[in-house]
């Protein structure tokens, strides 16, 4: 299991080739707030939006940036590590090598930021 640290992610806006994701649903990150870099995709959208049935143009236009190629450095994050975990198992299930879960995610990021 690939494992991303705190210290990874808090050093994310130094490393724009990496992408860094946010399963929880819209509802959540209204009333937490993210984590700065992230993009918001659901874990019930993740299967469909990084299978090949959404093309590159489609994922743009839902998105605002280029699809990730299958090795493209991801690390996913929720509030607990356990909804991001379930996220890596999908990205690897297709076929993408270098997803990580910032197993600690939102719970961990806003008590080391004081939020």
């Amino acid at each position: 299991m690939s494992i991303a640290t705190y210290e990874e992610v808090l050093d994310l806006p130094n490393h724009p080739e990496k992408l860094l994701i946010d399963v929880r649903g819209a509802d959540e990150l209204a009333e937490t707030g993210q984590i700065p870099t992230s993009v918001n995709i659901p874990l019930d959208h993740v299967k469909k939006t990084f299978s090949s049935e959404t093309n590159s143009e489609a994922f743009v236009r839902l998105h605002g940036f280029a699809k990730p190629s299958l090795d493209h450095y991801i690390i996913v994050s929720c509030r607990t590590g356990r909804r991001s975990q379930m996220a890596v198992d999908i990205l690897q299930e297709l076929c993408y090598t270098n997803a990580r879960n910032y197993k600690g995610s939102w719970t961990e990021w806003a008590a080391k930021q004081g939020k």
